[in-house]
Formats: C-alpha cells, sequence, structure tokens
C-alpha cells in the first residue's frame, strides 16, 4: 500500500497544497520523520541529502505555527548560506498562509536588512551559525518564544567547527522546545549533541543509497610511485575528457592550488569556496550550468551549494575519510537514468580505503594506470574520427567540396583528406603534446593493479559529439 500525506497526519488544507505542487507520496525520510513530529517526538534523522529532508521538518514545522503570532517559532540551522537559502526557498513553497513568513539570515548579505524583516515578522528563521549568534547578541533575534530547533546537515555543521556555536545557540533556546537533528552521517560529535539536547529523540535511519553500477562507471587510477596527484590528474583528464566534472580536494588550499595549475593548461575550470562572495558563488554557478566553466573543484563542505543537472563526472582527487561521502560524492552524476563516471586518485596508502569503499557499494571498482602519451593520442585521433563521421553527415560539408576538387587536380584525394586532419588535430591535442613538455613518462611504473576487477590498461571513452575545441 501506497503512503500518502495525508495518512501521516498533515492537515486535509497541507495535503491540497502539496497536490496543487506536484507531491503526491512522501519519500523514506518524510513517511518515517513526520508522523514522529506532528506528535511533539524529538528526531534524528539520518539520510542523504536529496531524500526530501527538508519536507520532513519543514511540513510538520507548518502544521503547528501559529500565524497570527509574528514572533519566531522555528530556527533551522544550515552550515552553509547555499543550504539556508536552498531549504528558506524550499519552505516557502509549502507555505499556505500569507500571514506566515520565512527568513533566511547568512553572512554576505546585509544584516540591517535582516534585521528590518525581523522586526517585521517572520515565525520561521533559517540561518547559519555565525549570523544567528550575531543577531542574538544584537538582540534583534529573540528566541523567548521558541518552539522548534532544527540542525540540517548536523554533521558538516561540526566538521565545519560550528560545534561551539551550535551549543551557544542550543543554550539560549528555550529548554520546553521541539528539536530535531538531520544529518547524511552520525559522526561521534553528532550523538554527543544529541544526548545533550535532545530529549529522547526517535532515531529515523534511511539506507544510504548504493552507487548503481548500471549507471555510475566508477574507476581508480593508481597514481606511480614518486608522482603527485597533480601530476598524474592531467594526463587522466586529457584521456577522459569529462565535457563537466566536479573535482574534490580535501582543503581550500589544494582547490586554489589544482585550479590555478589546471587553468596554466588551458582547461576551463574556477574553484568554489567559502571565501568567495555570495555574489561570486553565484555568477560561477550559473556559468557552471551554463557550461562556460567545464569542471569546478571544490571542497566537500562547498560543494553542498553545487547542484548541477547532468554532470558527467565526479572525481576524487583527495578521497574522503567515510565511505558515505564516497556515495554521497558520485551520486552526483548519474541521475535521471544517464550514466555518470566517479574517477579516484588512490595512491597505495590508499589501498586499505579503496577496499572500505568496495565493500561498502558491494561492486568492484575498475582500476587503471595513469593512460601513458600514445594512449592520450590515440583518444585524440578517436574523438577526431568522431568529428569526422558527423561532419560527413552534414549540410556545411558541401560548401567545402569545390576546395576538394580544386586541389585534387594536384593531389591524390586520400592525401587531402589526411593534411586536413592534420591540421584539425595540431589544433585540437592538449598543448603539451606539441610543445614537448610532456607531463606524461611513458616509461612510468606501471601499477600491477589489485583491489579492483578492471583492465589494467585504460580504455578510451568514444564520444558521439564532441566540441572540437577540447577545452
Amino acid at each position: 500500500m501506497t503512503l500518502s500525506f495525508q495518512s501521516l497526519g498533515l492537515s486535509e488544507t497541507r495535503v491540497r497544497n502539496l497536490e496543487e505542487l506536484g507531491f503526491t507520496a512522501p519519500t523514506a525520510i518524510q513517511a518515517q520523520a513526520i508522523p514522529h513530529l506532528l506528535a511533539g517526538r524529538d528526531v534524528v534523522g539520518q539520510a542523504q541529502t536529496g531524500t526530501g529532508k527538508t519536507a520532513a521538518f519543514a511540513l510538520p514545522i507548518l502544521e503547528r505555527i501559529d500565524p497570527k503570532n509574528p514572533a519566531v517559532q522555528a530556527l533551522i540551522l544550515t552550515p552553509t548560506r547555499e543550504l539556508a537559502m536552498q531549504v528558506c526557498q524550499a519552505t516557502r513553497t509549502f507555505v499556505d498562509d500569507k500571514r506566515v513568513q520565512v527568513l533566511a539570515i547568512y553572512g554576505g548579505q546585509s544584516i540591517d536588512q535582516q534585521i528590518s524583516r525581523l522586526r517585521k515578522g517572520s515565525q520561521i528563521v533559517v540561518g547559519t551559525p555565525g549570523r544567528v549568534i550575531d543577531l542574538l547578541s544584537r538582540g534583534d533575534l529573540k528566541l523567548n518564544q521558541l518552539s522548534w530547533m532544527v540542525l540540517d546537515e548536523a554533521d558538516e555543521m561540526l566538521n565545519m567547527g560550528f560545534i561551539q556555536d551550535v551549543e551557544k545557540i542550543l543554550n539560549q533556546a528555550p529548554v520546553e522546545r521541539q528539536t530535531a537533528f538531520f544529518s547524511a552521517t552520525m559522526e561521534p560529535s553528532v550523538r554527543k549533541l544529541v544526548t545533550k539536547f535532545l530529549r529522547s529523540p526517535v532515531t529515523v535511519t534511511i539506507e544510504q543509497p548504493k552507487a548503481a553500477p548500471n549507471r555510475i562507471n566508477q574507476v581508480a587510477y593508481t597514481i606511480p610511485r614518486g608522482w603527485t596527484k597533480a601530476r598524474a590528474l592531467q594526463p587522466i583528464l586529457e584521456l577522459e575528457d569529462p565535457d563537466t566534472a566536479l573535482i574534490f580536494v580535501r582543503t581550500r588550499r589544494a582547490a586554489a592550488e589544482l585550479t590555478s595549475q589546471l587553468q596554466a593548461a588551458g582547461h576551463s575550470v574556477d574553484e568554489y569556496h567559502g571565501d568567495l562572495t555570495q555574489t561570486q558563488r553565484e555568477r560561477l554557478l550559473i556559468r557552471f550550468r551554463q557550461r562556460q566553466v567545464r569542471w569546478v573543484v571544490a571542497t566537500d563542505i562547498a560543494a553542498r551549494g553545487i547542484h548541477v543537472d547532468d554532470l558527467t563526472h565526479v572525481i576524487n582527487y583527495d578521497l574522503p575519510d567515510s565511505v558515505e561521502s564516497y556515495v554521497h560524492r558520485i551520486g552526483r552524476t548519474g541521475r535521471a537514468g544517464k550514466e555518470g563516471t566517479a574517477i579516484s586518485l588512490v595512491h597505495a596508502l590508499d589501498r586499505r580505503k579503496l577496499r572500505d569503499i568496495e565493500n561498502h557499494v558491494r561492486q568492484r571498482l575498475e582500476i587503471r594506470n595513469v593512460p601513458t602519451r600514445a594512449e592520450i593520442e590515440a583518444r585524440y585521433l578517436d574523438k577526431l574520427q568522431g568529428q569526422v563521421r558527423e561532419a560527413l553527415t552534414g549540410e556545411r560539408m558541401a560548401s567545402f567540396l569545390p576546395i576538394v576538387a580544386q586541389l585534387a587536380e594536384e593531389f591524390e584525394p586520400h592525401t587531402i583528406a589526411a593534411a586536413a586532419l592534420q591540421m584539425v588535430y595540431d589544433k585540437t591535442r592538449p598543448s603539451w603534446m606539441a610543445s614537448g613538455s610532456d607531463p606524461v613518462a611513458d616509461d612510468a611504473p606501471r601499477s600491477r593493479g589489485g583491489g579492483g576487477s578492471g583492465s589494467d590498461k585504460p580504455k578510451p571513452v568514444k564520444r558521439v559529439k564532441t566540441s572540437a575545441n577540447s577545452n
């Protein structure tokens, strides 16, 4: 029997509003969490991003909010301004009473503007810890009538070093309140907060999604002894040639250094991190979604604000600390029935972590060696052949037939075709192939594999349709 929102205890008015918005059946986290929250219980929900967590806590809050009271009645904490805006916008879509106001407060926006909105009345506030504390200390954010507290992405909140801020906010909230923590993983620090601040909570756990082999091609490239990751990544990117890629690194500094190196090599890439202003972040996301930037380098924390359709590649430049984070990362590709590729760079010391990942996703990753110069050249020739096949069926080819006819008076047609291909190839191949500054060593030590069941030799990825410009 399929569950309905009405069976969860939501009001008929709320259910009708959800149906008008196109929400007909609850997700797993919604089906399990909403009844407990409506019953007044504290809840700990463990589920990945994208499982409908926002509605799981927003709908019960909206059911219990008093529209006549303009005071802050619910406070939702998020680790980043991007998530605060997303949660705020999502919650607003569920509001069916114009008297209920939802406000997002975060750094990077005028605090005076936020204070003005608070004074006019906002029953639900979504904010980042730093800005929430600023407004609490000024006396402009008052929690004396608060009845709901929610920590969204609790694990990331604590990983970012917000634990003291979070505890300070929780201590200032009324004791008689309902509290919910939602997190992709349950780290010890999160469990410690649960024990300290939640009252006999109900734990709701949604099974972590496994990477689907038929949608996500998972590959691990072994880095030769003595090589840096940056040196190994360059030929891998030349071979794979991702249309769009999200490259995960561990630190902001690594993001800046890698982005600089890739840009110097002529690639269309930019970095996404917390030091960017809100305007810069939004501008970068627009450029990424419109394919003006092909690749983005980001940390796990910063990447929480990046949502791009049709992402072809996820690259683990640095492997994550937990297998759950690995699944969360690669789940950004291979969506909506489309295929995606997840690439991980692996040192010898990473083999144990790689085995843990394989056990978790119940799949052996294909192990490959860093591609050689010959393999990359073969990849570009294969790409060029595909482009020629496409041009042969196009309408513009007729415009060039008179030139071929004229040249054919002096040269063989095969020779003319080969010369034209050489001209195109010289313009589209990587600059290092022409300059001689080769980042790929054909005689580099080759790994013997292990830890996966793939071929040692990289398989060039065929493109049906590609741009003539490799950057």
